[in-house]
C-alpha cells in the first residue's frame, strides 16, 4: 500500500456505504475517519433532520458546502461526504485538488434496502414508494456528478469487509497506474 498523503473522499448516494466502508478503510489505512454528516450536525448544533426543517434545503446545502470546504483543506483522512455534497461544484473542485475521490456506486435496490425506514436521512422520509421514487430521482440527478470521481467501486449486498478489500485494491491500482503515467490516470471501475 502506498503512503497516503491526501484525503480519501468517499462519495455516493445515501446508503452506498460511505460511513461503514469509511470507518473500516480508515483503520486499514491508519488514517482518521471523519463523517461529513456528523460534522454538519456539530457545526449546526442540530440533527440533519432538524437543520433541514429549521433552515430549508438551500441553507442546508450552503452549510454542507462550508463544512466540506473546511474538511477538504484538512489533513489526510478518510472522509465520508454527505449524500449530495459532491454535487456542489466548489466541493468537486476542492476534491480534485486535495483528495482522491472514490464513488461507492450502488443500484437502486441496494440503496433502498439500506435506507428504508431510517429516520436520520432527512431527504428520504416518506413511505416505501416515495423513498424508492426519491432514490431514483437522486440517481438520475447526481450520478453524473459522482462519475467525476477518480475511482468507481460498485457496492453490493455483501459483507462490508469485502467492499473495503475492493476499495483498497482500487487505491493500490490507482497509485500504481499513476506512478507509471505522467498524466492523471483515467477513472477505474471495480465491480
Amino acid at each position: 500500500m502506498p503512503r497516503i498523503d491526501k484525503i480519501i473522499l468517499l462519495v455516493g448516494l445515501m446508503g452506498s456505504g460511505k460511513t461503514s466502508v469509511g470507518k473500516r478503510l480508515a483503520r486499514r489505512l491508519s488514517l482518521p475517519f471523519i463523517d461529513g454528516d456528523q460534522e454538519i450536525e456539530k457545526a449546526a448544533g442540530l440533527s440533519l433532520v432538524d437543520v433541514l426543517k429549521c433552515f430549508g434545503e438551500k441553507e442546508y446545502r450552503a452549510g454542507e458546502e462550508r463544512v466540506m470546504k473546511r474538511l477538504l483543506q484538512g489533513s489526510p483522512c478518510v472522509l465520508a461526504s454527505g449524500g449530495g455534497s459532491f454535487v456542489a461544484s466548489q466541493t468537486r473542485e476542492l476534491a480534485k485538488n486535495h483528495a482522491l475521490t472514490i464513488w461507492l456506486k450502488a443500484d437502486i435496490d441496494t440503496l433502498y434496502h439500506r435506507t428504508a425506514g431510517r429516520t436520520r436521512r432527512p431527504f428520504l422520509l416518506g413511505d416505501n414508494d416515495t423513498v424508492k421514487a426519491k432514490l431514483q430521482e437522486y440517481i438520475t440527478e447526481e450520478y453524473p456528478y459522482y462519475s467525476e470521481a477518480d475511482i468507481v467501486v460498485e457496492t453490493h449486498e455483501e459483507k462490508v469487509e469485502n467492499t473495503v478489500k475492493r476499495v483498497v485494491a482500487a487505491i493500490n491500482n490507482f497509485y500504481r497506474k499513476q506512478q507509471n503515467e505522467t498524466v492523471r490516470p483515467t477513472k477505474q471501475q471495480y465491480n
